[in-house]
């Protein structure tokens, strides 16, 4: 689409009368306005429905880990508090032995958590943690393909497929049920603020992105981007999207009911996770990279455009080249970081696309562009060649190039058609056997209903915690969120925590009791805790009193006694006796 401001500018004959150019000009438009209108609701809806068959071919809280059952219980729990007329957040009590205990706790998604509430009125949390996630990654998506259409990128339809087929672990993380939308939501208008030079509604924006994730850090980067690209393009020091950046980042930190603590919760999570090498302890998975190959493979488009831009960009044309190069920039170094850690995955393809788009609109506009980055007198001295009429074999040479453009274009859509097919298929596949939305129910159910409120639970996995947290908030937890924040509130602790879930203590028992203060442990049926099991059962120290195919509830005898049957004798005795493991024992 082209820029047709200019004929708006056109003066009127006489006063009250309409020239004919400016009739002209204001139908092309009201034209435009229509197109870009039809490509933004045609985009909206081909993301909506992307996003919403991968997120409904599974009905757990998508997908991965179990943070999103965290999350949606915690925004309920905020709309509680809110109900009985307090605006400070609740004290979180569920992580006492944590970084994250009721004085330490800081929620550095609160704006998130907020935005989720109105999700929260749905009967079933569940769905409306599902209806919520579904939503927000399509507007993050959306955001994305807004910058193509708004900035009159041509074939806009062709970079939305090439944004939704991008990386399959992209559309995979980005229907968590998680921040990253948002942030990429955050990392878009501010994007939008520094090309259209509004850098003092950078500051409100900031401001909030700090409230909302911990990536806030982006917009910052892209301020400083932004700022070396201006120097290197106009030659001058524009210091005014530093300024509003910084002033809405700090506000965020210190207007923010959990000052000081947000700061030094902050630095403690950079220092640990900005680390290069192995990290002190065993973190989540999003925390380490891909396997090269498969990295490869599953972000091939995210990858082609990158190299497509890297190709397609022209350093010698500074002005023009403003945009592409903030996008090259910002984008390679998410890619450096998506090399580091998957989490970024969730981030770095789209931006990549557009990376592609801004470098090769040049290109799309073929001759204009070339005669545009003419020097002024020898565009007035072409003035007469350019304004002679079109020969007709002139024109059949253009409509033959419109004709060749278009067919690439269609071409070149077809391809991406087909690995955003495989990609949807794919990930809805993967996310179709994740674990069904009743995993540790019976389980925590069992403890809600048999151990007294308020008790001390040790789970023998950290990344349980948000779905025993959701099912279960009358108790509290040994670890959970992160197993740094119990590493960093007492490493012995945390070395005796990972020594006994690996089973590298064979009497575990009185350390539990003792030094973690619980006497049940809730520990999943997982391979990894095999060995932590059967010292368990040898012990003589435990009884199991809840046990199904996901997770396993042991009670803390007050004496050490005889050892627990194996498996095939307890199997034998449930059969004699005409019960099961399920229905639990109260001991």
């Amino acid at each position: 689409m082209q820029d047709v401001q200019d004929g708006l500018s056109e003066p009127e004959v006489e006063k009250g009368a309409r020239h004919p150019k400016s009739d002209g000009a204001r139908a092309i438009v009201e034209s435009e306005r229509a197109v870009r209108a039809i490509y933004l609701i045609v985009g909206a809806v081909t993301i909506g429905l992307v996003f919403w068959r991968l997120q409904f071919s599974n009905q757990s809280v998508c997908c991965g880990d179990f943070d999103g059952y965290y999350h949606i219980r915690w925004s309920r729990l905020l709309w509680e508090n809110i109900r009985q007329g307090h605006l400070f957040p609740p004290t979180f009590n569920w992580l006492p032995l944590t970084t994250l205990d009721p004085k330490g706790y800081v929620d550095h998604h609160l704006l998130f958590h907020i935005l989720q509430i109105p999700f929260t009125w749905f009967g079933d949390l569940r769905l409306g943690a599902k209806v919520a996630a579904t939503i927000f990654s399509s507007l993050a998506v959306f955001s994305c393909y807004w910058l193509i259409v708004r900035y009159r990128i041509s074939y806009a339809l062709v970079w939305l497929v090439a944004m939704l087929g991008c990386s399959a672990p992209f559309l995979y993380r980005l229907n968590m049920a998680k921040a990253p939308p948002i942030s990429i939501i955050f990392m878009v208008a501010g994007i939008y603020l520094l090309f259209e030079k509004k850098y003092r509604w950078l500051a409100p924006l900031a401001f909030l992105y700090v409230w909302t994730y911990s990536l806030f850090v982006t917009l910052c980067a892209a301020a400083v981007i932004w700022t070396v690209v201006m120097a290197w393009s106009e030659r001058r020091f524009e210091w005014r999207p530093l300024l509003w950046t910084g002033v809405g980042t700090v506000a965020g930190f210190i207007v923010n009911p959990y000052f000081p603590k947000n700061v030094v919760l902050f630095v403690e999570h950079v220092l640990i996770k900005a680390r290069f090498g192995d990290f002190s302890t065993s973190v989540g998975s999003e925390w380490y990279p891909y396997e090269s190959w498969f990295f490869l493979g599953s972000c091939l488009v995210a990858f082609a455009a990158m190299l497509t831009g890297y190709i397609a960009f022209d350093w010698s044309d500074r002005r023009r080249s403003l945009r592409p190069l903030f996008f090259l920039i910002f984008s390679t170094l998410l890619m450096i970081a998506s090399f580091r850690s998957r989490r970024f995955v969730e981030y770095w393809p789209p931006f990549a696309v557009l990376f592609a788009a801004f470098t090769l609109q040049a290109i799309f506009d073929g001759v204009r562009a070339g005669i545009g980055r003419l020097p002024e007198h020898v565009l007035d001295d072409l003035q007469p060649f350019l304004d002679r009429d079109e020969t007709a074999e002139a024109r059949e040479r253009r409509r033959y190039r419109e004709y060749w453009k278009t067919g690439a274009a269609v071409f070149v859509a077809l391809l991406l058609g087909v690995v955003l097919t495989v990609n949807v298929y794919e990930t809805a596949k993967s996310l179709g056997e994740e674990s069904g939305p009743d995993r540790y129910l019976g389980g925590m159910e069992w403890v809600r209903n048999h151990v007294p409120a308020g008790e001390m639970v040790f789970n023998t996995d950290w990344d349980d915690f948000p779905k025993m947290f959701f099912y279960d908030t009358t108790h509290v937890y040994a670890s959970g969120l992160d197993p740094t924040y119990l590493l960093d509130k007492n490493p012995e602790l945390s070395k005796l925590y990972e020594d006994i879930t690996l089973g590298k203590i064979k009497d575990a028992a009185p350390i539990i009791r003792d030094r973690f203060g619980a006497h049940y442990v809730f520990s999943d049926n997982e391979d990894v805790h095999n060995d932590f099991y059967f010292n368990a059962k040898e012990s003589g120290w435990f009884e199991i009193v809840y046990e199904d195919e996901e997770c396993t509830v042991l009670h803390i005898r007050d004496q050490k006694g005889a050892a627990l049957p194996d498996e095939e004798e307890s199997s034998d005795d449930e059969t004699d006796d005409g019960g099961g493991d399920q229905q639990g024992n109260v001991p």
